[in-house]
């Protein structure tokens, strides 16, 4: 189990909502706090509350699109705190509308910082985590999405559905080095999420999708009844700890989750398998086993004669 006191993290859109709660809960365990910002309101609200409890943070503006601007964030935490151990990818937008009315805009705005900024984050803080050899971790925030898509959320989902992917993934690639790896994917907490349509950038303005601030604001109070972000903080820690792939943290979509693996599992053909098909296969399943100890190259997945 990690332990996680005196490490330091950092933490993606960390001065509200979702990665607010969990670098308040981060702080509160003794976990050395940096968090990237873009509202300086939201950041001068977090500032009060952890100084009021003589906790220990930074702030670094960011935006996760900017690959520059996330390297110089990666250098600056080693520089403040000396070692970088835990990186939290939370930073992203809830924006909604009929997928087969999107433009170019929608896709290119919500894939670049849904995943785009998950993908600056890794390349940039994952160097950082493997130099000094010390155990590590990474969380990917991701969504109830990522398993169970929406007919409005269409863009959001697939941004999900690609973290999802990329984390199960990468996780085999960090374990050599004692990295771990999590997918963490809540459903509705009580965030701002639902005008996340407001913030959208002028160069991404091109849209037919509803962007009233009166129908975003009515479409916010849905976010008022869900989890509080620190208790989606508290489940956080607790599978950091424990190297969880999977940190699910509200128990209200289970029985969709039961009628998807049904669904999976009735679409699988039962039919005799071609023996050299089968061969390849094990190869696969014996390479990713070995993946827990050892560093896998593109030749331990070729079928030996």
């Amino acid at each position: 189990m990690l332990d996680v006191k005196g490490k330091t993290a950092f933490i993606t859109g960390g001065v509200s909502g979702i990665g607010l709660g969990i670098a308040k809960v981060f702080a509160k365990n003794g976990i050395k706090t940096v968090m990237s910002y873009r509202n300086e309101e939201h950041r001068k609200a977090a500032e009060a509350h952890f100084k009021a409890r003589g906790e220990t943070v930074h702030f670094v503006k960011l935006d996760v699109m900017d690959r520059e601007a996330f390297a110089r964030a990666a250098a600056e935490t080693e520089r403040v705190f000396g070692k970088v151990h835990i990186l939290v990818n939370n930073a992203g937008v809830s924006v909604f509308g009929p997928t087969d009315e999107a433009t170019y805009d929608d896709y290119d705005w919500i894939m670049g910082v849904n995943f785009g900024g998950v993908v600056n984050g890794l390349v940039s803080f994952i160097p950082y985590l493997k130099k000094h050899g010390e155990e590590g971790h990474i969380v990917n925030v991701a969504s109830m999405a990522a398993f169970l898509p929406g007919p409005q959320a269409g863009i959001y989902t697939a941004s999900k559905y690609a973290i999802r992917g990329l984390t199960e993934s990468i996780r085999d690639n960090l374990a050599p080095y004692r990295i771990g790896v999590s997918l963490m994917a809540p459903a509705l907490t009580k965030t701002s999420a639902g005008t996340s349509g407001l913030s959208r950038p002028a160069k991404f303005a091109n849209s037919k999708w509803d962007a009233n601030p009166q129908t975003l604001g009515e479409f916010g109070k849905i976010f008022e009844a869900g989890m509080e972000p620190e208790e989606v903080g508290e489940k956080t820690l607790r599978g950091i700890k424990r190297n969880d792939l999977y940190i699910l943290t509200h128990p209200e979509n289970r029985e969709e989750f039961i009628e998807l693996t049904g669904a999976i599992l009735a679409a699988w053909p039962d039919e005799p398998i071609p023996p050299q098909r089968q061969a390849i296969e094990e190869q696969r399943r014996a390479a990713k086993r070995e993946a827990e100890s050892k560093v896998i190259g593109v030749g331990d997945l070729s079928v030996r004669k």
